[in-house]
């Protein structure tokens, strides 16, 4: 199995270390650059400062579990799509923006791929966990609103990352998709 985490940020890189156990290739795709203040909320430790997150989020895996991965340190666009998921057997959308998100959405319906969503609502009140499936990508209160910077809601990504690590474990063991809203008080499947 072939999984593909679209960004690699505060869920995407949090919920890849928690899948780490997996019998799977781990792809990562993401065209940012660790900061200091990602420290706080993302996987990195400080020897990644000012690199690509893709390349430091795999050499972390190796160095510290000696797990082997991919890196692409580049931006998801219409122009490589594809070329990045065409041999996805599982898409992870981690990213913090609708445009990737409907990108990788259309994708996912037009090729037949199975795609699940990781989000944290802006103002950290609640997180979804849902495959595309069920999945409608809403309109940013303001574009390129960071969600998780600074160490923000710390308890809120965990249970997210968690819960979305969870439900691709499940799928990869069992196929089986199941949805989930997340807040401070618990997490609770979609439609349950």
């Amino acid at each position: 199995m072939r999984i593909v985490f679209c960004g690699v940020g505060a869920l995407g890189s949090l919920a890849a270390l928690l899948c780490r156990n997996l019998d799977a290739t781990l792809c990562f795709v993401d065209f940012d650059r660790v900061e200091s203040k990602n420290l706080l909320s993302q996987a990195y430790v400080k020897q990644s400062v000012g690199k690509n997150k893709a390349e430091a989020l795999k050499l972390q895996l190796l160095n510290f579990h000696g797990i082997k991965s991919e890196a692409f340190g580049v931006r998801v666009s219409e122009d490589n799509v594809d070329t990045l998921l065409a041999k996805a057997d599982l898409v992870i959308d981690a990213f913090d923006n609708q445009k990737s998100r409907v990108l990788l959405s259309t994708y996912a319906r037009e090729n037949n791929k199975a795609l699940l969503h990781a989000a944290i609502s802006a103002d950290g009140t609640f997180g979804l966990v849902r495959w595309d499936e069920g999945f409608v990508a809403d309109a940013e209160d303001e574009e390129g609103q960071a969600t998780c910077e600074g160490g923000e809601h710390l308890p809120l990504i965990a249970l997210v990352a968690a819960t979305a690590a969870r439900a691709l474990q499940d799928f990869a063991k069992t196929s089986e998709k199941r949805d989930y809203m997340i807040s401070l008080n618990g997490v609770q499947e979609s439609g349950a």
